[in-house]
């Protein structure tokens, strides 16, 4: 396996990457997609708990489809990272628990994004949202929280086991 990710470290769009604008730029649309996803993610999950009472929560799941855009852009540009030092990140125990949120924040947006959009017009009928919509709703935020703190970690931790 390691023959295998030397390789891709050494593709030529790696090394693009690694010694061009192609770094700074992925860099730059992963940070994008992180603001948009926990800005996003935030918004819901504080409407939820009650605050921004002028959104109705029908326009809830509206928001969803600009999060899956954002996952797909921090796939991507995150691919894009990993591939200058796979074996680096692979190391990095930091990464695999970044990584392991990011897994059970995917599975957690579809539960809610099922939840919300069967449960967002009930929810505007009643005034508020179920006990579980609630939870799931908060679960989803913070599984998106230790997404974007295991990223911030893996970056400044990897620096150390670089030395």
């Amino acid at each position: 396996m390691s023959d295998w990710l030397d390789w891709l470290a050494h593709t030529p769009y790696a090394q693009w990457v690694d010694e061009s604008w192609g770094w700074p730029i992925a860099l730059t649309i992963h940070a994008f997609g992180n603001a948009v996803i926990i800005g996003l993610m935030f918004i819901i999950a504080l409407r939820v708990l009650g605050l921004f009472r002028t959104i109705p929560y029908t326009s809830l799941p509206k928001l969803i489809p600009y999060i899956w855009v954002s996952f797909l852009l921090q796939a991507v540009s995150g691919f894009t990272l990993w591939l200058t030092k796979p074996q680096q990140y692979l190391a990095d125990g930091m990464f695999e628990v970044k990584f392991t949120f990011v897994i059970l924040s995917a599975i957690m947006m579809v539960v809610f994004q099922r939840m919300i959009t069967r449960e967002a017009p009930a929810w505007e009928a009643a005034g508020k949202p179920t006990t579980s919509g609630v939870r799931i709703t908060v679960a989803s935020a913070l599984l998106w929280a230790g997404v974007l703190i295991g990223g911030r970690l893996t970056a400044y931790l990897g620096q150390l086991y670089a030395s």
